[in-house]
């Protein structure tokens, strides 16, 4: 198994391990679990900015997905241990996170995503000033 990083330069990368439940009937991973494994990604990549949707909610804050777009590649299988890399960029009112499924023996990219979100406050669409103010002093 190859624990080097991967080649590509992430924001936030997270290391995680495909479960037999997650697999279809051909032993691969089920294409709608590569959306639940760049999902996953972003929430704790919000976590470790001190961030997190219950603390957002409570604020009057809720990020919404407006579009994802997922390219798959190469299929995982049950056991595979894999990074989900991502990295930010704003479009307008948006942010969206680029993400990456890679494969850890070979790092083979898998499935690589586009997450465009937007930020509602107290039910109304913003223009995504809180993204600005969570992610100050990081460089994307």
């Amino acid at each position: 198994m190859n624990n080097n990083l991967p080649k590509k330069k992430y924001l936030y990368l997270i290391e995680m391990k495909v479960r037999d439940y997650e697999c279809d009937l051909q032993g691969v991973v089920n294409n709608a679990n590569y959306q639940h494994y760049m999902e996953h990604a972003r929430h704790e990549f919000l976590e470790s900015l001190g961030d997190n949707f219950g603390r957002m909610h409570d604020a009057g804050y809720d990020a919404f997905i407006a579009r994802v777009e997922i390219d798959y590649k190469v299929s995982l299988k049950s056991g595979d241990r894999f990074w989900v890399g991502l990295n930010i960029r704003r479009d307008g009112a948006k942010l969206v996170f680029d993400q990456d499924v890679i494969r850890m023996s070979d790092q083979k990219l898998c499935a690589a995503g586009h997450v465009s979100s937007v930020l509602v406050q107290d039910g109304k669409l913003t223009r995504g000033e809180y993204f600005d103010q969570l992610l100050r002093g990081i460089e994307y």
